[in-house]
């Protein structure tokens, strides 16, 4: 006698394809959908889309017709052009650095205050990093310029002839001035990140009898290294691009040259120099872009603990 082994039996599942009334949205829901960010989408077209278009035509379109790279090559072989992008990428790399080693101890500082201290160096904070342009340039050049007020006191009380301070034009004074909005802003930008290192943390790691430099070296450090990348990505990328101060301090022929300063010169005394000029921006939107690409991809990393 045989026994029949009783075979499964598989259901299969008809899945009806998705109607044409799922696949297509009506307009009227569509609109409702984008309406409210249409605005930002037309302004945004108008203020960044179209002059990045204009700027790339302008920066491959040669004077005869049609496009090339004569532009690049006039501003590569060009030694002031040089100057200005080794300029502008040494003082961003510095400020950055500067920011960021004097930023991230105070941001970790003010986490770490009561509610009334955090909230006095916050409002500070906020008024320093807003301070800027020809306001702040003013200020720095009535105090610490050939005739400011620190400057004539030091010589007043230790007899000193020369100015004791940088010129603020040369590369020392830019890195003086840009510190007093730089510092203030890393730290707004990386302070609610460094929030996400959580006291239990450091409890747990005592409990299992680590020190302080082990806590800090696989657990602290670990996180918060993305945070304070993604705030030095945004300082350089800030630095690189200001303008009016730079104006305002840099204005002298033996200032640093800078790309912006670069931009403003070319537009004022050259006519038909704006292909000069779009390469140069073209250059700017190059490493803005890059530093954005990075920023967020360690904000991506540093995801995973929020």
């Amino acid at each position: 006698m045989t026994s029949s082994v009783p075979q499964p039996v598989t259901v299969e599942r008809a899945v009806s394809p998705p109607s044409a009334a799922r696949r297509r949205r009506p307009p009227a829901k569509l609109l409702a959908a984008w309406g409210p960010a249409l605005p930002l989408l037309l302004f945004t077209l108008a203020t960044l889309v179209l002059p990045a278009l204009r700027l790339l035509h302008d920066t491959f379109a040669l004077p005869g017709g049609g496009y090339g790279f004569d532009h690049i090559v006039k501003v590569a072989g060009n030694p002031v052009d040089r100057q200005a992008i080794g300029g502008s990428l040494a003082l961003g790399l510095t400020q950055a650095t500067l920011a960021t080693a004097l930023g991230a101890p105070a941001a970790w500082l003010i986490t770490r205050m009561r509610l009334g201290g955090r909230a006095f160096w916050l409002s500070l904070m906020n008024v320093a990093s807003n301070f800027a342009g020809i306001g702040l340039a003013f200020g720095f050049v009535a105090l610490i310029g050939s005739t400011g007020m620190l400057t004539l006191v030091l010589k007043g009380l230790f007899g000193i002839e020369d100015n004791p301070f940088p010129s603020l034009g040369s590369f020392n004074g830019m890195n003086i001035v840009y510190l007093y909005f730089n510092i203030p802003m890393f730290v707004l930008l990386t302070l609610p990140a460094l929030s996400v290192l959580k006291d239990d943390w450091q409890e747990a790691a005592a409990v299992c009898h680590a020190t302080r430099w082990q806590f800090w070296r696989y657990v602290g450090l670990p996180v918060l290294a993305p945070f304070v990348l993604a705030g030095w990505l945004l300082v350089f990328t800030w630095t690189i691009g200001v303008y009016a101060v730079a104006y305002a301090i840099g204005s002298s022929p033996s200032a640093t040259k800078l790309i912006t300063l670069q931009i403003g010169t070319t537009l004022e005394t050259s006519v038909f120099g704006l292909g000069r000029a779009a390469v140069l921006s073209v250059l700017l939107m190059i490493l803005a872009v890059g530093a954005t690409a990075l920023y967020r991809l360690s904000l991506r990393r540093a995801a995973r603990w929020l």
